[in-house]
């Protein structure tokens, strides 16, 4: 596996870089929350928005006020964190595992989510006493434990969790499989499926209250660990002589990746591309050191699921693709070209 080398940038680049990516943030989330079936000039949701946080008594039409506010406004904020969880998820693990192929879904949580999810909607499992989303967090913890449970006991170092990840991937994913093709009817798969490839138009504020306090706890908790980050580029026995606390560190950050992810697909579903490729387009402005990677990355992860979900809205007329899909278009030629050019596995 081909180590992540460390190089280090001009910080008036990363002050410049990441005060335009969150001005564009402002203006994404605005834009996004103008648009819909019923478009609103982007001067009526910043007044809409101004009446509610500061009562600034802008003269807004009531119905425009509503949706703006419960609809659109909650709906770009849950992709924000969603799209900062995943992308610092990514680099923390390919930092951890030396990998620059890993991402968030890779300790088999996407799977495990899903896996809870039909178990909820089509077995019945919870007795109707919670939902899906409830369904899919579980569904995500169980999948971690049990990568877990396979890795460290084969050996701690990366190549295991990989092959545990990979193992545990496949095996929710048969599962999932197996219960949707043997209960499900034909409109009950297909809404499955538009879960599974990630769905934001459920989101309502309940789930705001959700998301964004764990995007922010994790990015601050992965800042945290920053320097130890920098010292696991080199491997985990150069991070020891460093002094870094090895096996603590790697416990908190894998836990905390998997937390982020696991909280995210619960709430909108499965999201791929994120993680994997939004690190490497932050690394192209402010290289590998993490102090500056870690924030740029939560910020352009943001941005590009923000705008992933307004493609997703108006690509087809009248109708709302998965969020998963558009990613997936984006995301896929987009790494094409990182790994063309040699910033992948350089």
């Amino acid at each position: 596996m081909t180590a992540l080398t460390v190089n280090y940038r001009n910080p008036l680049r990363l002050i410049t870089a990441s005060s335009a990516a969150l001005v564009l943030l402002l203006v994404v989330i605005g834009v996004a929350a103008s648009m819909g079936e019923t478009a609103i000039p982007v001067a009526t949701v910043f007044k809409a928005v101004a009446n509610h946080v500061w009562h600034a008594g802008y003269d807004v039409d009531a119905i425009d006020a509503g949706i703006i506010w419960n609809y659109r406004i909650s709906r770009a904020i849950v992709a924000a964190s969603c799209g900062a969880s995943l992308a610092v998820a990514g680099v923390v693990l390919q930092a951890l595992l030396r990998n620059a192929l890993a991402d968030p879904y890779l300790l088999g949580i996407s799977a495990g989510a899903s896996t809870g999810a039909v178990s909820v909607a089509l077995l019945g499992f919870g007795a109707g006493m919670f939902g899906v989303s409830v369904g899919a967090f579980i569904g995500a913890l169980v999948a971690f434990a049990f990568v877990a449970i396979l890795a460290f006991p084969a050996g701690r170092g990366a190549g295991a969790i990989i092959l545990a990840g990979v193992a545990g991937s496949q095996l929710f994913n048969a599962l999932t499989s197996f219960i949707v093709t043997k209960t499900a009817t034909a409109n009950e798969a297909r809404g499955i499926m538009f879960w599974l490839l990630g769905n934001l138009s459920g989101v309502r504020w309940s789930d705001v209250s959700l998301a964004l306090p764990v995007a922010l706890i994790g990015v601050v908790i992965c800042l945290a660990h920053a320097r130890s980050l920098d010292a696991f580029t080199f491997g985990r026995d150069s991070a020891a002589s460093v002094g870094v606390p090895v096996r603590r560190v790697y416990v908190i950050l894998i836990a905390c990746a998997a937390s982020m992810t696991a909280v995210m697909v619960s709430i909108v579903g499965s999201i791929g591309f994120v993680g994997l490729v939004i690190p490497h387009a932050a690394r192209f402005f402010v290289g590998t050191r993490h102090g500056y990677l870690l924030p740029l990355s939560a910020v352009i992860g943001a941005i590009f699921l923000v705008m992933a979900d307004v493609v997703s809205r108006i690509i087809l007329e009248g109708q709302v693709l998965p969020i998963g899909v558009i990613t997936a278009l984006i995301g896929a030629p987009a790494f094409a070209l990182i790994l063309c050019h040699g910033r992948v596995l350089r």
